[in-house]
């Protein structure tokens, strides 16, 4: 299980192990037509770098084509220059005053060439509760896709907190080998710091902001007080997520978005549909978050959907312990480990 957010719920139940919520998933769409920015200049790189790091040891071709075979990607030109120039970290011969020349050479804390490695966007998720409410979709203007991570996101250095990476699966609009920060405090997504690492290094940055659309209609859809009055509203092809908050009008049916092919998240408040046997008719679902009674309409009628990799029950005031009888219910139907209960006994002595 995972811990509860905000609420005293009993947290999220994890029904499938190794499986995250799409968006931490998603590969990169192709970058076939992607070219290196104008501003990218191997010759000039090199001649800064060298200038800046008299006497630097570089790295071999035959490192440098190791490191590729290692990540499966096929380097720029210009994080190639970088480590032709120095490799920063060599094995036993480390040497910190060098590493620390050559990062602000560079303008980072520099990575050695043999650390090298991909963002994995797996590593940022921040677990079901919240991830499996998120959506992410790039703008096709962007220059960054709205990714958790990608084998084409090469992280050579950081500030200190954040990973700084060569992108060579850039968004629409980007370039082949251009910087971007992935920010350590977000779970999806990079910005644009530089088109090229000779604009990085050479102190020419510029700014894209992540792009957020994904977490807006039509993708992720809230229907109750203050937010979509109908569900209806909501229905469109492209919905991934449906959150059904707050409402003292009648209680919602499913049908219009019965169907939808991406339709993975439902999260509905207690009393807020009004037959919870129609979630069955949602094929896509991944999580499903409903209050208790829905929960024991479903298992009653055997339609708790079996697409579901990870499940919650919304407490709120109620009793715990039906609840958890109601969690192993679920547990149970993917042979999952149940909720230990414990039951102390005694003199808690006269109230106060």
């Amino acid at each position: 299980m995972e811990p509860a957010l905000g609420y005293p719920d009993l947290g999220v139940l994890i029904l499938a192990d190794g499986f995250l919520p799409e968006p931490w998933l998603r590969r990169p769409d192709p970058a076939f037509r992607a070219v290196p920015a104008p501003s990218a200049n191997p010759e000039l790189l090199e001649r800064t770098l060298r200038e800046r790091l008299p006497g630097a040891i570089g790295a071999t071709e035959e490192e440098i084509a190791a490191a590729e075979a290692r990540l499966g990607v096929t380097l720029s030109e210009e994080i190639k220059v970088l480590y032709r120039v120095t490799r920063v970290y060599a094995g036993d011969d480390f040497d910190l005053d060098e590493a620390d020349r050559a990062g602000e050479a560079v303008g980072c804390e520099l990575s050695g060439l043999e650390h090298l490695c991909s963002v994995d966007g797996a590593v940022r998720h921040t677990g079901w509760g919240l991830g499996a409410k998120r959506a992410v979709s790039s703008a096709p203007d962007a220059a960054v896709q709205s990714l958790a991570g990608s084998p084409g996101w090469i992280g050579f250095g950081s500030n200190g907190g954040d990973e700084f990476a060569v992108d060579l699966t850039p968004g629409p609009a980007g370039h082949f080998g251009q910087v971007i920060l992935v920010d350590h405090e977000q779970s999806l997504g990079a910005e644009l710091v530089a088109d090229s690492l000779t604009d990085f290094v050479m102190g020419r940055m510029r700014e894209e902001r992540r792009d957020r659309r994904g977490d807006e209609l039509p993708a992720v859809a809230r229907v109750g007080t203050g937010c979509l009055e109908s569900i209806q509203a909501a229905a469109h092809p492209a919905l991934e997520v449906l959150t059904i908050g707050a409402w003292d009008g009648t209680p919602f049916s499913l049908a219009p978005v019965t169907g939808l092919p991406r339709l993975r998240t439902l999260t509905a408040a207690p009393g807020t549909l009004a037959d919870p046997l129609e979630v069955a008719g949602l094929t896509a679902l991944e999580f499903l978050e409903l209050g208790a009674q829905e929960w024991r309409v479903l298992l009653d009628a055997g339609a708790v959907p079996r697409t579901l990799k990870a499940a919650a029950i919304t407490v709120r005031d109620q009793d715990h312990l039906p609840v958890v009888a109601l969690a192993n219910e679920i547990l149970a139907l993917w042979d999952r480990p149940e909720i230990v209960q414990t039951l102390l006994a005694g003199d808690l002595g006269p109230a106060a």
